[in-house]
């Protein structure tokens, strides 16, 4: 009984050190200085968003891994609207909040073009 108790505490740690996270950015910042003045822009590179907050529960290639779902053609099944809510708000096992603002409506985008 000890070492179900522990199996599954053990289990529900690493789903919650996989799926949580900080607060890791991947943005680049592009300064341009022209005559002057200085003008900053800032892109997301949604790639590497997916790459470092998602893979670890849908897998390397978005193909899905246990209860988790296949994210490689959710564009087919949902729309990006879709797809940002339940970035923002969790959807079964996945919290929401994991990337939100700028960098969840760019993921959003990003994976609503894989059809």
């Amino acid at each position: 009984m000890n070492k179900k108790l522990l199996a599954v505490i053990f289990g529900a740690g690493l789903m919650l050190a996989a799926c949580g996270g900080g607060n890791d950015k991947a943005t680049e910042t592009d300064t341009t200085t022209d005559k002057g003045t200085t003008t900053e822009t800032t892109s997301v590179d949604a790639e590497k968003i997916v790459s470092a907050k998602c893979i670890s529960c849908h897998g390397g290639n978005l193909e899905g891994q246990g209860s988790f779902p296949a994210l490689n053609d959710v564009g087919s099944r949902l729309s990006e609207d879709e797809i940002l809510n339940v970035i923002e708000n969790g959807r079964g096992a996945m919290p929401g909040g994991l990337v939100t603002g700028e960098e969840a409506q760019e993921v959003a985008a990003w994976l609503a073009a894989k059809k």
